[in-house]
């Protein structure tokens, strides 16, 4: 496989920070998301090389290797580790360390050979190959906050390969769930690695989410909150019909029980929605209106 430059992938410089690494990934990543180009193959490969190359970048142990080792950068320990017993098998003028089982020279040969690539292993009929478990996967699935009010599938494209996900109602913003053997082919007989699957949740509602509990503001005219009545009250799932007490007053809060947001994975179970009332002071009255409250506030001062 011809070696992949990950900082000219996304675009980048070898001095790039983090923020520029973030910013330049999600860039690209929505840009060839297989679901904005389906049945596009050359994105589909592309969407893959970029999410390779954000794995190792966004990863400050992992770009530290992969600076020293470029495409090698998986096995620069083991690399390292051979390297040593190379030479102290130089510096001792023999094949193997004394008292010891170690590397000969034709073992270090082996090993170096089994780890990059160049062939496989041969001393004592053996290979000195371990087995590495593949590249994680890191990817960002955006949806609704509407969208995760309830539980849905959907199907994912990753490196060609369909995944069928179920998503809880109740998710989080940000939140990251692992899909256990769905990243990179393993090495040698290891394990495949896993697919780290990113939720971001954009909300475009009346509502602001805290958890599990919904926020929403409320207006309430000026008459109706002195003398109490009906209003009718939009939540997420629908509108509910909601008493006012007689001289409420204004940035009051009222508290709808399981009116909420679901709780993850906890079926049936949902947080509050938490009202605030604001109370409009009316305006473009007419001239009898204003009378009228002229007279109330003789009232009240006689009072």
């Amino acid at each position: 496989m011809a070696f992949i430059d990950y900082y000219k992938t996304l675009g980048i410089s070898k001095t790039a920070t983090e923020k520029e690494i973030k910013d330049a990934y999600r860039k690209l990543a929505r840009k060839y998301h297989p679901d904005l180009n389906p049945d596009n193959k050359e994105a589909e490969a592309k969407f893959k090389e970029i999410n390779e190359a954000n794995e190792v970048l966004s990863n400050p142990e992992n770009r530290k290797k992969y600076d020293k080792y470029g495409e090698n950068w998986k096995h620069g320990e083991e690399y390292e580790k051979a390297q040593q017993h190379r030479q102290k098998s130089q510096y001792s003028g023999r094949g193997d360390f004394s008292g010891q089982q170690g590397f000969t020279g034709q073992d270090y040969s082996d090993f170096f050979e089994s780890m990059f690539g160049a062939g496989a292993g041969r001393t004592s009929g053996r290979s000195h190959s371990p087995k590495f478990k593949g590249q994680d996967y890191h990817a960002e699935l955006h949806l609704d906050l509407k969208d995760v009010y309830t539980t849905q599938k959907q199907v994912l494209t990753v490196n060609d390969k369909k995944i069928r996900l179920t998503i809880p109602a109740g998710v989080e913003n940000e939140q990251l769930i692992k899909i256990k053997g769905n990243g990179g082919e393993g090495y040698n007989g290891g394990p495949n690695g896993d697919l780290y699957i990113k939720f971001i949740i954009s909300n475009h509602s009346d509502f602001k989410r805290e958890g599990n509990n919904l926020y929403k503001e409320v207006d309430l005219d000026l008459y109706t909150a002195i003398l109490g009545g009906e209003i009718l009250v939009d939540t997420f799932d629908g509108k509910v019909k909601l008493k006012v007490k007689p001289e409420t007053k204004n940035h009051t809060k009222v508290k709808l029980k399981g009116k909420g947001f679901p709780v993850y994975k906890k079926e049936g179970k949902f947080g509050d929605l938490i009202l605030t009332y604001h109370i409009k002071t009316p305006t473009n009255l007419s001239a009898k209106e204003k009378e009228l409250f002229q007279e109330l506030k003789k009232l009240r001062h006689h009072d």
